[in-house]
């Protein structure tokens, strides 16, 4: 069972430590002492230097790895004392308080939290008091979070609504969760007992959720490599060509294609290759007049179909 999010930031600042005392050292032997996979350490050192003592950008931690060892450049510049601006303490304060709100957070979680919120505010002086009279509120998507790293951690089985837009439909179904990732969106990986199958579900679809009693028993499945995307289209896949206008090049940048070929006007024709060609529908109906499905004539009809339904109901209104 993969680590919930919570873990892997323990984890994670567990390392920084680990790492300070120990320069250059292997990537095999520092995997081994965390109990986790060379791949998985890779990852976590992909994301440390994004970390740092400033939310200004500065500071940051200089890691990286050869593949063998890691080396650390500048553990001096961030073992002085922490100075936090007031405006960083006050986002600090407010972050704080609005995950301490979470629903599904550990009780133990919790606590740690409003002791160290605690802790902040004492520090931070008068930042504090300003702190005080800002709040945030989490959309949907904070709560089926919090559900689904609380059912990761206790290992129990969810039950969800879920909407799908390929086929706009909303779904009933049972799952046992295995881990939450992010890759643009924030998704659940998990094991659908309705289609019996590995399926992924991205959180701001989901419409209702709850955590049931039953213990989660996703089958033993080697987690997918999302190095390279959450979406991998295989070379057996049927080939869609996309044609778009300089407003659409964005398109290029957002999906994974074989080919983009420059067009006379600035635009682009995409060549790509997708298990579901029909999920390709919503994508030409959003890009309305800055581009068009070319082939297969099958679907390249059936998103003008959906084009012109759409316009007359919107002509209706």
């Amino acid at each position: 069972m993969a680590a919930n999010a919570i873990d892997q930031t323990r984890r994670m600042l567990s390392l920084v430590t680990y790492l300070r005392e120990r320069p250059g050292a292997h990537v095999a032997d520092v995997a081994r002492a965390f109990g986790i996979t060379e791949d998985e350490l890779i990852s976590d050192l992909d994301v440390l230097p994004m970390c740092g003592t400033s939310f200004r950008g500065g500071d940051l931690l200089d890691i990286d790895t050869d593949g063998d060892r890691i080396w650390w450049h500048n553990p001096d510049d961030v073992a002085a004392p922490l100075r936090l601006a007031a405006d960083e303490a006050t986002a600090l304060l407010v972050a704080a308080r609005a995950v301490a709100t979470l629903p599904g957070l550990r009780e133990s979680d919790r606590e740690a939290l409003l002791r160290a919120t605690a802790k902040l505010e004492a520090a931070a002086g008068e930042a504090a008091g300003a702190s005080s009279r800002l709040s945030v509120t989490f959309e949907s998507e904070g709560g089926v979070f919090a559900e689904v790293d609380r059912a990761i951690s206790e290992r129990r089985r969810l039950w969800v609504r879920y909407y799908s837009p390929a086929r706009d439909e909303l779904t009933e179904r049972e799952v046992d969760p295995i881990r939450l990732f992010a890759v643009g969106h924030t998704y659940m990986e998990a094991w659908c007992r309705l289609s019996e199958a590995r399926r992924t579900f991205r959180l701001d679809r989901v419409v209702e959720i709850r955590i049931l009693d039953e213990h989660a028993a996703p089958p033993e499945l080697e987690l997918r490599d999302l190095s390279e995307g959450l979406v991998q289209p295989s070379a057996d896949d049927p080939e869609v060509v996309v044609e778009v206008g300089p407003g659409g090049r964005w398109v290029a940048e957002y999906y994974p294609h074989d080919r983009a070929d420059e067009l006379p006007d600035g635009g682009l024709r995409i060549t790509l290759r997708t298990p579901d060609p029909a999920s390709l529908r919503r994508l030409a109906l959003r890009l309305g007049s800055d581009g068009r499905i070319v082939a297969p004539l099958e679907l390249a009809e059936n998103a003008r179909s959906a084009a012109a339904a759409a316009l007359a109901a919107y002509e209706g209104e």
